[in-house]
């Protein structure tokens, strides 16, 4: 019972987890592309048509996207908040999913030179309002150059854009990023028609990556750098496999507990069987051969134990996943996800220590026990 139960315990959890890491990865996976370019060395680089049509003929790669990333400053009634403004192409929408980001208005349209989306986050900040024209929202861009400043004017490139959409994926990145056409974002960081911060491609469902980021790289000859999804939420990805681990080695120590009861148990039936373990012994039974009954009983009560509890453990994923019958919020169900490699993770685990445990108490068969 004790092996059924943590075997039980570990799965329901590992599949709670993995069910937590899909649901937190989803929210940034909203936005972030398959593939991500960046120069290696600066903000920007150069792009020729020769680059642009060689991406196009990757085998793997559905389309990709120009954009320029840079922090600047927004003002809207008195009010400023530095953040990124992100220039994108009209291929942008093919790249990412962006009509499942948008919370109110609507999306920018091809060659749309002032108008922007913006994060709810920004949207409370500044009380901005969409297509508010008695009221501009405002965009300063540092201007590059060296000597000294003698007025506003001088210091910054300005723009008074106009919202006409509103995103929301989440607290963090609702206040991140105000998306612009790309046009905009060269002129106001004096950028030229070919100069861009990074690409951000999509991948054809099951590509070879790893191909793909060479070819890249033979493209741009090494000069930038290139991530993909997991690599982007880099830190994200350490903290869920971090907590992962963590409470998989909880509630190991859980099962490691449970198994004391079975070293107990079956040095129990050691002494109690000592008489017919003697009879087998004097018979010409060797010890390591007396050992092994015991080790194969305890192994098996392990692989059984595990086997019972990794079942109930699955249909109760199985029941959450279908039914939802464990909820978060009113609207939100407790994720979980079902794993092969929670399965193997689990099984290999009871068996494993099982096994361990077994040999501890099985040890315990000696001649000088049996005389």
């Amino acid at each position: 019972m004790g092996i059924i139960v943590g075997a039980m315990a570990l799965f329901v959890v590992l599949s709670v987890f993995s069910g937590l890491k899909v649901f937190s990865l989803s929210f940034s996976n909203d936005i972030d592309p398959d593939l991500k370019i960046t120069s290696t060395l600066g903000k920007s680089f150069l792009i020729t048509p020769g680059q642009e049509a060689e991406i196009r003929k990757i085998d793997g790669v559905v389309s990709y996207s120009k954009i320029i990333e840079e922090r600047v400053l927004f003002t809207f009634d008195n009010k400023q908040e530095v953040t990124y403004l992100k220039g994108i192409d009209s291929n942008y929408k093919k790249v990412n999913d962006v009509k499942k980001i948008i919370y109110s208005g609507q999306w920018l349209e091809d060659d749309a030179y002032q108008e922007v989306v913006v994060g709810y986050g920004l949207v409370q900040k500044l009380s901005l309002g969409l297509m508010d024209f008695n009221k501009h929202l405002e965009v300063l861009v540092p201007k590059a150059g060296k000597g000294t400043i003698e007025n506003a004017e001088q210091a910054f490139n300005k723009q008074e854009i106009f919202p006409i959409g509103i995103y929301a994926i989440n607290e963090d990145l609702d206040s991140k990023y105000v998306f612009a056409d790309l046009t905009l974002a060269q002129e106001l960081l004096e950028y030229k028609s070919n100069q861009i911060s990074g690409i951000e491609l999509k991948e054809k469902p099951n590509a070879d990556e790893n191909a793909i980021i060479q070819k890249l790289n033979s493209i741009f000859k090494g000069k930038v750098t290139i991530k993909n999804r997991a690599q982007l939420n880099e830190s994200l990805y350490k903290m869920l496999n971090t907590e992962n681990i963590a409470v998989y080695l909880i509630f190991t120590l859980v099962i490691v507990v449970a198994l004391f009861n079975l070293i107990g148990a079956l040095i129990m039936m050691i002494l109690d069987k000592k008489g017919n373990l003697k009879t087998l012994f004097n018979l010409g039974v060797e010890i390591k051969n007396l050992r092994k009954i015991f080790l194969l009983q305890g192994t098996l009560l392990s692989l059984f134990g595990g086997l019972i509890g990794l079942a109930l453990g699955i249909i109760i994923v199985l029941i959450q996943q279908h039914f939802q019958l464990i909820m978060i919020t009113p609207t939100l169900a407790y994720p979980v996800v079902f794993s092969l490699e929670n399965v193997l993770i689990v099984m290999a685990t009871i068996v494993s220590l099982g096994f361990i445990a077994s040999l501890i108490a099985s040890s315990r068969v000696s001649k000088k026990l049996l005389e």
